[in-house]
């Protein structure tokens, strides 16, 4: 049997060095659990960055993915193709509007393709963002990304952006204007803390943009499919969207991508955008059987009643280090009087998997299929850790 140790070695040796990696090499999972190379099992409250809403390897996405395997796993969208006709239809028919869509391989890459076609629908180039809001990495994404340190490096940017206080909806509506593509906002900001949108924000911000000519851009690239107690978290407020935009959890862990297009903007021009394997036969076949599970299994209405005990369990705690806790559904913040690093890595000895939400906030993202005897040990090892 390789050692974690060996795992760690040779990517260490191989690796970028992009990333910060943690001290354990997994190589399993199974629902809300991982093993690493010698057979430790943890808690996994990472949930593949917001991509495991599902759980790892739920049985049916794994019998989808290994029969379209076998059939056809690569189908650009110069053809149509079965399994991408079939989930468009299923998606569609879940979404809270009437929509077109665009399938894409990340979140990164919706939020680009979402951009471009708020510029070119309505003929502006001016975005308005968020301080605190985390849309991606790469360029377009990072210029609608507000933490300094993710983009002074790269400086400059795609110039247009502009932030403002997330949540201030004087601030907003003194900012958008006539020359205002695109607002983009996300109905709860994952990276940037576990920050709920105040009640009436959102609506406001569909007003501001329709007084003024502007599409209103939703990202749920982290809260889509079921993760806040709803499908879609917009479904809290009822606000309808010109663009929505997902990823993460959408197949269950595989790399894809949407964007939801309100059929009131039709067809987009042929040539505008595209991707090679956006749509491709394999990640629709997953996709398809994750959206019937999220439905079959009541996932969303599982997150909604998982998160309220979780929240009502941590915060009679009373924890000392804990300044306040935020959340919706299964996303779930604890806002720390200090950095949260330490906690994390004591959080991992102690065989908890957790995440940060910026310098000081320990962020809590668990398969939705948890069940309730791991988040009773999760909450015991809270308790230890941070007391």
């Amino acid at each position: 049997m390789i050692s974690n140790a060996t795992i760690i070695a040779t990517e260490q040796q191989h690796t970028s060095g992009l990333y910060p990696k943690r001290g354990v090499a997994l190589v399993r999972g199974e629902g809300a659990r991982l093993y690493d190379a010698e057979g430790r099992v943890y808690i996994d409250c990472v949930g593949g960055q917001g991509a495991a809403n599902l759980g790892h390897c739920h049985p049916a996405v794994v019998a989808a993915i290994q029969a379209q395997a076998a059939t056809l796993m690569s189908c650009p969208e110069i053809f149509y193709n079965d399994q991408r006709a079939a989930y468009l239809q299923a998606l569609a028919g879940v979404l809270p509007f009437p929509a077109r869509i665009f399938l894409c391989n990340s979140g990164a890459e919706a939020i680009e393709a979402g951009l471009k076609f708020a510029r070119l629908l309505s003929g502006r180039h001016e975005v308005v963002a968020t301080m605190r809001g985390f849309h991606g990495r790469t360029m377009g994404a990072l210029s609608a990304t507000w933490e300094p340190k993710y983009r002074e490096p790269f400086a400059p940017l795609v110039p247009g952006f502009a932030h403002v206080p997330y949540g201030d909806t004087e601030a907003l509506a003194n900012r958008v204007n006539a020359s205002t593509a695109a607002v983009l906002l996300e109905p709860v900001q994952g990276e940037g803390g576990v920050r709920l949108a105040p009640a009436g924000y959102l609506e406001a911000a569909r007003a501001i943009c329709d007084r003024h000519g502007a599409l209103l851009l939703i990202d749920e690239v982290q809260t889509g499919f079921g993760r806040t107690g709803r499908l879609f978290a917009l479904e809290h407020s009822g606000v309808v969207p010109d663009i929505l935009l997902l990823a993460k959890s959408i197949a269950a862990g595989l790399p894809m991508g949407a964007v939801a297009i309100h059929e009131r903007h039709g067809s987009l021009p042929g040539g505008a955008h595209g991707t090679t394997f956006g749509g491709n036969p394999l990640l629709c076949a997953a996709a398809h059987a994750a959206l019937q599970a999220y439905r079959d299994e009541e996932l969303p209405r599982q997150a909604t009643e998982k998160g309220a005990w979780l929240l009502e369990r941590l915060t009679a705690l009373h924890l000392p280090p804990v300044r306040e806790i935020r959340g919706l559904g299964l996303l779930v913040g604890l806002e720390l009087k200090t950095r949260v690093q330490p906690y994390l890595q004591a959080l991992l000895d102690q065989g908890v998997l957790a995440l940060p939400a910026g310098p000081n906030v320990l962020r809590l993202l668990p398969p939705l299929v948890i069940g309730y005897e791991d988040l009773e040990q999760v909450i015991a090892t809270l308790q230890t850790v941070l007391s």
